[in-house]
């Protein structure tokens, strides 16, 4: 293996890991900014707040973005097992 097949693979991973987690991430942080301005304008800090609808919003979009996460991943997999063979 060289160092350029090496770095390859290790962009595409950290490309595909960006790609799969993203849509989580800012579904996350979106819905926390959300109910962060709503406790500072209603002035209720209860912790519990928060975490209740982000762990809502968190597993719908897993259901809207899944299909599109599984095959990201199915398709850097089987690009990881081509540069397995050819090595």
């Amino acid at each position: 293996m060289t160092q350029a097949i090496a770095q390859d693979v290790l962009r595409t991973g950290f490309l595909t890991v960006i790609s799969v987690a993203g849509p989580i991430l800012a579904v996350a942080m979106i819905v926390g900014l959300l109910i962060s301005v709503l406790q500072a304008t209603t002035q209720v800090q209860e912790q519990t707040l928060t975490f209740v609808p982000k762990m809502i919003a968190v597993l719908l979009s897993l259901v809207l973005f899944g299909n599109y996460m599984l095959s990201t991943l199915m398709d850097f997999v089987s690009s990881l097992f081509n540069v397995i063979v050819n090595l």
